[in-house]
């Protein structure tokens, strides 16, 4: 089977298993919203973004420089696998185990402080699977992450539905989320290889290496990406914490194809990048670029037009407020986009050192931008700094990758995705007022019938995206 090929079938069966979790995670949102109301759904939201905060801050960009490190020939692939876990193990325990009781220096009601330290386990849980998923990206069996994946969405489900029918209340369905990450991390660490806690002084020192200007990347990247979360509860009502948290719930689905499809191209380029494979490097950064334009293009001109509808049919008609927020946030995917597509390449080619200046005057910029319009804008003020930070790092590595790596992406596929786009966004605002199922299906039938006509996607690819086909 060809590299392509492979790159095809793999991103096709994870986008089907992304597609089911995505759908599973929405039913999950919808119960809870509907449960809790909406200022409990903010409390939830307030925890969790300060939970997600401190698990960026805390990533040290494990699942990346794994999936760098285990593509490389450079050490026994086993005994590199359990370095980066226990190392991953260790820390995971050690930071997000202490690191959220720093809750209790914050204003926040009782609620939020328990549900932070009820919360903080799945978080653990959450930083263990990054050796996991990376292992399996650079096998290209990310079929099983998905596995993992809906299993856990399916006990969240079930445990959700268990709490809302018995009115049991906030605290039983935080421990839910908790219960739903130990299915997920344990299917994980069931269908890997046999682990063994393992600490080899040159593999730890290697990592350390490779790892550290990516740690500190990382650490700006939660600043700029999550400062915006941790900051609004101090100066909004909880209601508008509960609008900004749901409308972030559909961004995140975006956002995560994003980090998916560069999982699994990462480990391709990074091997390409390091065998001196010039021509195999730009094409699969070309493939990176276009693959996330495909998916990601057509979901933000639907989400900008029906965004209203789409959050009351997520969380329920107390939330349709949260529609004028996300079109204002969904306009930063492009910038979230090129950040991907070129943050990975920089590490690819091991350039993460020179890229560091970027996250660290973002995150500045950022931290006084949501300082200055927060206070004064609330939630719309934190929704365009965020766009502005988004915008800043994509566009500046894009910048930087270029000049260290000699890629441009071509735009002529882009520019047919987004005329397309267009046409599918003027077809859904002349039927807006139709059911929402209705038409997230007209849509996604005209996008695959135009992308077909205007040849976005060649027949070869087609045939390439049957999977196990001989």
């Amino acid at each position: 089977m060809s590299q392509t090929k492979q790159i095809y079938q793999n991103t096709l069966i994870q986008l089907v298993g992304k597609i089911i979790s995505t759908l599973l995670g929405l039913a999950a949102v919808a119960i809870m919203t509907r449960s809790l109301g909406v200022e409990k759904f903010g409390w939830y939201a307030t925890a969790t973004g300060f939970l997600q905060f401190i698990g960026i801050f805390c990533d040290f960009g494990f699942t990346v420089v794994s999936a760098n490190m285990l593509s490389r020939p450079d050490f026994d692939k086993k005994s590199l696998f359990n370095n980066l876990f226990t190392l991953r193990f260790i820390t995971a325990i050690l930071f997000q185990g202490l690191l959220p009781f720093s809750i209790l220096l914050f204003p926040y009601p009782i609620e939020i402080k328990l549900a932070v330290a009820i919360i903080a386990l799945s978080f653990i849980n959450t930083s263990i699977n990054q050796v996991f998923i990376a292992s399996l990206q650079t096998k290209l069996q990310m079929h099983l992450q998905s596995i993992g994946e809906i299993i856990g969405r399916v006990v969240l489900i079930l445990g959700a539905l268990l709490v809302a029918k018995n009115n049991f209340g906030f605290l039983p369905m935080m421990a839910v989320i908790t219960l739903a990450s130990f299915f997920y991390t344990g299917y994980l660490w069931y269908k890997s290889e046999k682990i063994k806690f393992q600490f080899d002084k040159e593999i730890s020192k290697a990592i350390f290496i490779q790892m550290w200007p990516t740690a500190l990347a990382v650490i700006f990247n939660a600043i700029y990406l999550q400062g915006d979360r941790v900051l609004l509860p101090l100066f909004v009502p909880q209601t508008d914490v509960a609008f900004y948290g749901a409308a972030y719930r559909v961004l995140d689905i975006v956002i995560q194809v994003c980090s998916m499809i560069m999982g699994i191209m990462t480990p391709l380029l990074a091997f390409a990048w390091s065998r001196k494979l010039a021509e195999d490097f730009k094409k699969n950064a070309q493939l990176s670029f276009d693959l996330l334009m495909t998916l990601l293009i057509p979901m933000v001109c639907g989400i900008f037009v029906l965004a209203e509808p789409i959050m009351s049919f997520v969380a329920g008609n107390d939330f349709s407020g949260a529609g004028k927020i996300l079109r204002i946030l969904i306009i930063s995917i492009f910038g979230v986009c090129f950040g991907m597509v070129f943050g990975h390449l920089a590490l690819a080619i091991n350039r993460q050192k020179q890229v560091f200046w970027i996250y660290f005057s973002d995150a500045i910029l950022s931290v006084i931008g949501y300082l200055i319009f927060i206070p004064k804008f609330g939630m719309y003020g934190a929704a365009y700094v965020t766009i502005f930070s988004e915008f800043y790092a994509g566009i500046l590595l894009l910048i930087t990758a270029f000049y260290y790596s000699r890629f441009f992406p071509k735009f002529f596929t882009f520019f047919k995705i987004t005329l397309l786009s267009l046409l599918m966004s003027v077809l859904l605002y002349n039927l807006r007022e139709e059911p929402i199922l209705i038409l997230i299906s007209l849509s996604g039938l005209f996008y695959t019938l135009g992308a077909i006509a205007l040849k976005i996607f060649s027949r070869d690819s087609l045939i390439q995206l049957i999977p196990f086909k001989k």
